[in-house]
């Protein structure tokens, strides 16, 4: 993968949900791309379109117009692998235990179920999660069950993960911790890096801010990662 090569690119991409007089412009023809390494906060109120851009960026939603491309990630699946998304909610599956949840990833890609085990245990050793591996997720605190849910983006050693308010239901301290996971997450394995967040604290350990407002993207004039509206 050449350093400057996109990892995500989109041209003129909208998303609209409903018609006519109900029709919600979520995002308004944002272009943009990501390269390899980036730090960046999407910062915006809720509703300002942040999930549903995150969305698109991650292929899980399709754009009403424009286009979307992975350069850097052609030929492969973009989930799991590549591409790893850590939501508000750390939607850990209730009748796994935590070893169980972090290595699925793995398991859906077709991995033999000790080596996912092994690479589980390593990703949960690097977030200091090594004394949870055998609790099921409703007998975690908040903020472990969030970064358990990074170790689970972790596992398959993505190029670029995304986190959609990661934080949002987080005290500070906690959301601290769980921000600093993902921040060291993605150097360990070498990720870009975008967390979506109104929270003013956490965006401020990220290098680039992104701003929202009403489905529109606008950043400051870029360095290497360009996005505009």
């Amino acid at each position: 993968m050449s350093p400057s090569e996109a990892l995500v690119r989109c041209e003129g991409v909208s998303r609209d949900f409903g018609t006519g007089h109900t029709v919600v412009h979520a995002v308004r023809e944002a272009t943009c791309q990501i390269l390899p390494g980036s730090r960046i906060a999407l910062v915006g109120s809720s509703g300002s379109g942040k999930s549903t851009l995150l969305h698109l960026l991650a292929g899980l939603d399709q754009p009403t117009t424009g286009t979307i491309t992975w350069p850097a990630l052609e030929g492969a699946p973009l989930r799991p692998g590549p591409i790893a998304v850590v939501f508000q909610a750390p939607s850990l599956l209730p009748p796994l235990d935590v070893i169980e949840n972090v290595a699925l990833p793995l398991v859906l890609q077709g991995v033999d179920d000790a080596k996912a085990r092994t690479a589980a245990r390593i990703a949960l050793d690097r977030l200091g999660l090594t004394d949870l591996v055998a609790k099921l997720p409703e007998e975690l605190s908040g903020g472990q069950a969030q970064r358990v849910a990074v170790a689970r983006a972790l596992v398959a050693t993505p190029a670029l993960i995304l986190a959609d308010e990661p934080t949002g239901q987080l005290d500070s301290e906690t959301a601290t911790e769980v921000t600093d996971a993902l921040l060291e997450s993605a150097r360990s394995v070498g990720a870009a890096l975008v967390i979506a967040t109104h929270d003013t604290a956490v965006a401020g350990h990220l290098d680039q801010h992104w701003m929202m407002t009403d489905g529109r993207l606008l950043v400051p004039e870029p360095a290497g990662d360009q996005c505009s509206a």
